[in-house]
């Protein structure tokens, strides 16, 4: 796939989201901080106030029409390639067709983000460490014996789907020490971590100091693994 199928594709994935949206602005907030672009830099590339941006995203302004939207996504590529590219190089291996792997029980990205608190919620999830009064924009659920056997340093990103801002569970655990070294190594950081099917006194040590020290939120559920898919696709 060329950069330029990557970034029509990616085009039209992220205006039908946007505009499909029962949030659009919070949909649209969710994609510029994907692209960590910030609403200066973007405001100025449209040709406008930061504060047009600011109430689009909040809900203060009408909702972007289609066209508004086209030039929003259009500022945004633009903005990424002025950067090198690197997010529409990460998405380029989301939008191929070649993963495939049974290391993932389910995948789901949310069109607008959802608070870590009340993810855990979701979930009957315990609080390890962490801040929860934060969002994450979607979660994956994982094998943690497959993925360790299964995938490459470079398909362990795929994990991430769109946005490392959401939640890896990790399931089929001893301690929670191997998933948590794996993220310690690796250049991306998710925005929150579950622990699957372990009590508060098997979490290795290990794993909540690296924690603390990658300051990523995590939690313990003992939800199985059904019961967690119907939870979050149901509170959605």
């Amino acid at each position: 796939m060329d950069n330029n199928d990557t970034r029509n594709r990616l085009a039209e994935k992220m205006a039908g989201e946007i505009t499909l949206s029962d949030c659009p602005g919070k949909t649209l907030k969710k994609w510029r901080k994907n692209f960590e672009i910030s609403q200066i830099e973007l405001s100025k590339s449209l040709g406008l106030s930061p504060s047009v941006i600011s109430d689009y995203e909040s809900g203060r302004r009408k909702s972007p029409g289609t066209l508004i939207v086209g030039r929003i996504v259009d500022a945004l590529l633009e903005l990424d390639l002025r950067k090198g590219s690197k997010k529409l190089t990460s998405y380029e291996d989301i939008l191929s067709s070649g993963f495939n792997t049974n290391a993932i029980y389910d995948m789901y990205e949310y069109s607008t983000p959802i608070l870590l608190e009340n993810f855990a919620e979701l979930i009957g999830a315990e609080k390890i460490f962490g801040d929860f009064n934060k969002v994450i924009n979607g979660y994956t659920i994982i094998d943690s014996i497959k993925a360790i056997l299964e995938l490459s340093s470079n398909e362990f990103y795929r994990l991430y789907g769109w946005s490392t801002e959401r939640a890896l569970i990790f399931t089929k655990l001893s301690t929670g020490k191997s998933p948590m070294v794996a993220i310690r190594v690796a250049n991306l950081k998710p925005g929150a971590v579950v622990l699957q099917g372990l009590g508060k006194s098997e979490i290795d040590p290990t794993a909540r100091k690296i924690a603390e020290i990658e300051q990523i939120p995590l939690m313990r559920t003992t939800f199985p693994i059904k019961q967690i898919i119907e939870s979050l696709r149901r509170g959605k």
